[in-house]
């Protein structure tokens, strides 16, 4: 072997810093670096999530610092890079790590799905790096399936169809959103975000709020009639089982007509019925069962079942969308149910008989699996007692899924008895279980706190006694109740995501309807994100448990187009991502169509969008630039252009009293360098002294400029100019 090859190593990439932690431990890599890991043959480091992003269109062109429809649409034909100025360090050592002389290869262990693969190569891009890469591809952070998944190493080129698709969703975004968000705020002189699948997720809950609204509540009354040892709802038709009677007059009317009268038995059938047991959970149905049995957010459940993942190496990957496990993983589940705590292993007999698990294609489906299987607990012996409470609840959930999946079916006999009265009839519903199966893992006592509330005309199922056809009664009582009907109810995180999950499937197009079957609005990893996205910008608000929309984000969908508001339109394109990942569709033809719509929405904007008035921000105005702020005029304080005006403050900007100065320092205007936002307290320092040194860097006023210089920066640092050439500012 020649000393070349003896000093060749292979550098891996991790996305965060505590899995980077553990790969090197498996590894081997015990010697600290900067922001490394060595080993004899490995160097581990890793990013801190994203480390380079798109740039924005003012990086790109100085014409577009002025927001203003004629430069609109802004179309590059490639999107460059930059470094995030927050995380640049790590970059550099990244960087610098990739392209140093004894790294022969890479390999990428970022998250295994399609945002883990974007930062990878992303970074890889920007470095100019042209070592071959190598794919770490595992779905447990045990130190057993991270040895197993360096055995089963894959070559880079393999994902390079998921990184087409990942980057094809960046793309997207930034020019929907740029140009979509720049011509709607332009138009309506109100900040407004648009974005390709946050705005048809709006529309799911600005329709909900006006189902709520338009809702027209109707009383009416159920009737149950006392036969003695059991009791029954009055229906009217057995063909059309309605039990609901108009008013409480009518139900007086039949009770009066059937108390104390003679009943018979006119049917009394039995039928055996089965409940197949839960199927396992992918991410989206964990974080609906979180959220209606714990009350966590979809962004909680995610976070938790990350740090669970990462952290406490209990869960296998959480950001999956598959509820099967792929045949070659029966051996593995049959370990991880012996492994499971101790309140848990009461429940492994019944889920694995003769000590064997048994399989079905609710559990096991090898062309179900997508990049990862369903979400489950690992074959890792972990100890509940050292979670935090919300940790705890979480893994509770999953391990008993786990166990409900791979018990036996629920069997009961179904018995329906019809009783007739004077002409009345009434129906009881009675239930007899046969095999407990997966029920006899009970819920947790928040899982039993979360059983719905039943309506009036709601039947239960109860203990029957023997009954037959022609057994006769006697009505020996009655009772009726009152209700309203009840308008949908309000949307909450877990019926939200359902929504999401399901959008476009109630379309007339077959078609459509089968394009979009396990589509739907964004991915499981992504949407917790999206909700978390309206909230911030004001378009929806959380009241106790539940989600609604608010008056800005009810205006922002009534002046969009279909074409951006539509379930469709963003399902087909996550079809045509996944396809793209897929290698069966082109990512050209693809980008051609979110151009063609980026321009179609810039000219819907400009010149077909209806006249409506947005409500004032709080937060930041009405004015899409700080229109309808109360200026006020700082003290002692003179313009630093003119030398004339005083300085003037709104919610965004610094300005000049005088009307012909142009004078404009926005308070965000050094914050995508890594510098502060400006705000009174620093201007005056900066006016007084022209230079600041902070811990993050230094603050200077120079002529008509401000700059920002990060500390250990390199180049040239970050400038902004004072004036604003466009609209004179109010502040």
């Amino acid at each position: 072997m020649t000393e070349t090859s003896k000093a060749a190593r292979t550098l891996v990439v991790a996305e965060k810093p505590s899995v980077g932690r553990d790969i090197a431990r498996v590894l081997g890599c015990r010697d600290r670096g900067d922001g490394c890991l060595i080993g004899e043959n490995y160097t581990v480091t890793w990013a801190v999530g994203h480390l380079v992003t798109l740039k924005e269109p003012d990086e790109l062109d100085a014409a577009y610092k002025r927001w203003s429809f004629s430069t609109l649409p802004i179309l590059p034909d490639d999107i460059p890079l930059k470094v995030i100025p927050q995380t640049r360090d790590q970059y550099r050592i990244v960087s610098g790590l990739m392209n140093a002389p004894d790294v022969s290869s890479v390999i990428c262990a970022t998250d295994a799905g399609r945002e883990g693969e974007l930062i990878f190569r992303y970074i890889y891009s920007m470095c100019k790096c042209r070592k071959p890469i190598q794919r770490l591809w595992i779905s447990s952070m045990t130190d057993e399936a991270i040895r197993e998944g360096f055995r089963n190493i894959r070559p880079g080129a393999d994902y390079d169809g998921l990184y087409a698709s990942a980057r094809c969703r960046s793309e997207a975004d930034w020019l929907v959103g740029m140009n979509a968000s720049r011509a709607f705020t332009l138009r309506y002189d109100a900040l407004l975000s648009v974005g390709r699948v946050q705005t048809p997720t709006l529309a799911l809950l600005v329709k909900r709020r006006r189902e709520i609204e338009n809702f027209k509540p109707e009383a009416y009354a159920v009737l149950q009639a006392d036969f003695g040892d059991y009791s029954g709802m009055w229906f009217s038709d057995e063909r059309s089982p309605d039990n609901r009677l108009k008013d409480r007059a009518e139900a007086e009317a039949v009770a009066a007509k059937v108390k104390g009268k003679p009943a018979q038995v006119v049917s009394a059938a039995t039928q055996r019925k089965k409940t197949p047991p839960p199927q396992l959970y992918d991410l989206t149905s964990l974080q609906r069962d979180a959220n209606s049995i714990l009350g966590f957010t979809a962004d909680k459940t995610l976070k938790l079942a990350q740090a669970l993942y990462e952290e406490r190496k209990a869960l296998t990957y959480p950001r999956t969308d598959s509820r099967y496990l792929p045949p070659d993983m029966i051996p593995k589940v049959t370990e991880t149910m012996r492994l499971l705590p101790d309140p848990y292993r009461q429940w492994v007999p019944g889920a694995l008989p003769d000590g064997k698990l048994p399989v079905s294609s609710r559990t096991v489906d090898a062309l179900k699996v997508t990049d990862h299987h369903a979400l489950i607990p690992t074959a890792h012996r972990v100890d509940p007692a050292g979670f935090t409470p919300d940790e705890k609840a979480l893994y509770d959930l999953v391990a008993r899924r786990l166990l409900s999946a791979f018990h036996p079916d629920y069997v009961y006999d179904a018995t329906t008895v019809v009783t007739a009265s004077e002409g009345e009839t009434f129906r009881t519903r009675g239930r007899t279980v046969v095999q407990e199966g997966w029920r006899a893992i009970p819920p947790s006592e928040k899982g039993k706190a979360a059983a719905r509330k039943k309506n009036a005309d709601e039947e239960e199922e109860t203990v029957l006694p023997p009954l037959s056809r022609g057994d006769a009664r006697t009505v020996a009582g009655t009772r009726i109740r009152e209700d309203t009907t009840k308008p949908p109810a309000q949307m909450n995180d877990a019926s939200l995501l359902s929504a999401m999950e399901t959008a476009g499937r109630d379309a007339d197009d077959e078609e459509i309807v089968r394009q979009m079957k396990g589509s739907g609005i964004g991915t499981p990893a992504t949407r917790a994100a999206i909700i978390e996205r309206l909230l911030q910008v004001g378009y929806a608000q959380r009241k106790g448990k539940s989600l609604l929309a608010t008056d800005k984000g009810v205006r922002l969908i009534d002046v969009m187009p279909q074409e951006l508001t539509s379930a469709e339109t963003t399902g087909r394109w996550e079809l045509a991502l996944d396809r793209i990942a897929r290698g069966e569709q082109d990512t050209g033809r693809f980008m051609d169509g979110i151009r063609r719509l980026s321009s179609f929405l810039v000219e819907y904007a400009r010149d077909k969008s209806p006249a409506v008035a947005f409500p004032e921000d709080p937060k930041r105005g009405k004015g899409a630039r700080g229109k309808g702020f109360k200026v006020r005029r700082l003290k002692d304080c003179t313009c630093p252009l003119c030398g004339k005006g005083g300085v003037t403050e709104s919610g965004l900007a610094f300005g000049c009293s005088e009307q012909d100065c142009d004078f404009t320092l926005w308070k965000d205007c050094v914050t995508k360098g890594g510098g502060p936002a400006v705000d009174e307290k620093l201007l005056r320092l900066l006016l007084e002294r022209k230079s600041l040194r902070g811990s993050t860097g230094t603050l200077s006023l120079e002529g008509d400029q401000i700059s920002f210089s990060p500390l250990q920066a390199q180049g040239q640092p970050y400038r902004r100019s004072l004036r604003y050439t466009g609209k004179k500012s109010s502040g």
